[in-house]
C-alpha cells in the first residue's frame, strides 16, 4: 500500500506564504508526476499544479507565478510553496501521486487526505 501525507497548511493573512508538503511512502518503486489540487466549499476540486519526475511543470491557470512546486525523489516528496496568498486560496489541498509499485506494475494514482489552508482576508 501506498500512502501521501500531507503537512503544512494552517491560517495566513492575505498577502502572506506558507509551503506545503507532502510525502509519499510504502510499496514505492518509482513515482511519475505528483500534484497538488484544491477544493473550495461548494466548488469542483481544480488542478493548482504537477510536476514529473524529469520537472516539467504545470499550473492552473490562477497561480498566476504566484505558487511554486518542487519535489525531491530521493524523499519521494513534493512541495508547493505559496506566495502572495489570498482569500480566494481558501481550501483544501490535496496532493496526489502516480505510483509504480515494481517494474511490472502499472502506475496507480494515490491521494492524499488533504490539508486545509485559509487565508484571511
Amino acid at each position: 500500500q501506498v500512502q501521501l501525507v500531507e503537512s503544512g497548511g494552517g491560517l495566513v493573512q492575505a498577502g502572506g506564504s506558507l509551503r506545503l508538503s507532502c510525502a509519499a511512502s510504502g510499496s514505492i518503486f518509482s513515482i511519475n508526476s505528483m500534484g497538488w489540487y484544491r477544493q473550495a466549499p461548494g466548488k469542483q476540486r481544480e488542478l493548482v499544479a504537477t510536476i514529473t519526475n524529469s520537472g516539467s511543470t504545470n499550473y492552473g491557470d490562477f497561480v498566476k507565478g504566484r505558487f511554486t512546486i518542487s519535489r525531491d525523489n530521493a524523499k519521494n516528496t513534493v512541495y508547493l510553496q505559496m506566495n502572495s496568498l489570498k482569500p480566494e486560496d481558501t481550501a483544501v489541498y490535496y496532493c496526489n501521486a502516480a505510483v509504480r509499485k515494481d517494474i511490472r506494475s502499472a502506475y496507480v494514482l494515490y491521494w492524499g487526505q488533504g490539508t486545509q489552508l485559509t487565508v484571511s482576508s
